[in-house]
């Protein structure tokens, strides 16, 4: 399987973070909407540039089944309140489950390199997760109610949800091309 070029993993990394801070600043300022179209329309671009797009489709869709379920938890634990986004009180608000489907288009791109490692997609599940979502928190698109038990959900979640979404990424991998045989 051929892998993405340097310059497509740079691209891939500067439109997540770009999305990733539209969608956060947007629900914090009140334009939840605007926010999760600018991470729709990341995910849009991803599914253009990849070889196979129904594949990449499939991860991401999974990826945002996967965030609604747990995000919906977190909000009914009661550690995190949102701003806006959340147009039912008890699930979780729309913008961050975007950011699921997000996190997906990087998988099989920026993040390829776990998938020998999936010890350290654990690893750094557990600490990336919840410092992302801590930074979420600082730029005002939640707030805790209870930071260590949110903080403490977030990494257990983080540290077994990536090696699995990972695993996933390699059974709907649309980025890479299968290579030709000869022979």
């Amino acid at each position: 399987m051929s892998r993405p070029t340097r310059a497509v993993q740079l691209a891939n990394l500067v439109v997540f973070q770009l999305a990733w801070f539209a969608a956060v600043l947007g629900a914090a300022h009140q334009w939840p909407l605007a926010g999760t179209a600018c991470v729709a329309a990341a995910i849009g671009w991803h599914l253009l540039v990849s070889a196979r797009p129904a594949r990449e489709a499939r991860l991401v869709a999974l990826a945002c089944l996967v965030g609604f379920a747990i995000e919906t938890a977190v909000v009914l634990q009661g550690h995190v309140v949102y701003p806006s986004g959340q147009p039912v009180p008890y699930l979780a608000p729309y913008w961050l489950v975007s950011l699921w489907g997000l996190f997906a288009i990087a998988l099989n791109v920026t993040m390829r390199w776990l998938r020998e490692r999936l010890w350290l997609a654990c690893v750094l599940g557990a600490i990336v997760g919840p410092l992302s979502f801590a930074s979420g928190v600082r730029l005002g698109g939640a707030e805790f109610v209870h930071a260590q038990p949110a903080l403490l959900t977030l990494a257990v979640v983080w540290a077994v949800l990536v090696p699995v979404l990972v695993r996933l990424s390699i059974r709907f991998d649309g980025v890479g091309v299968p290579e030709l045989r000869h022979g």
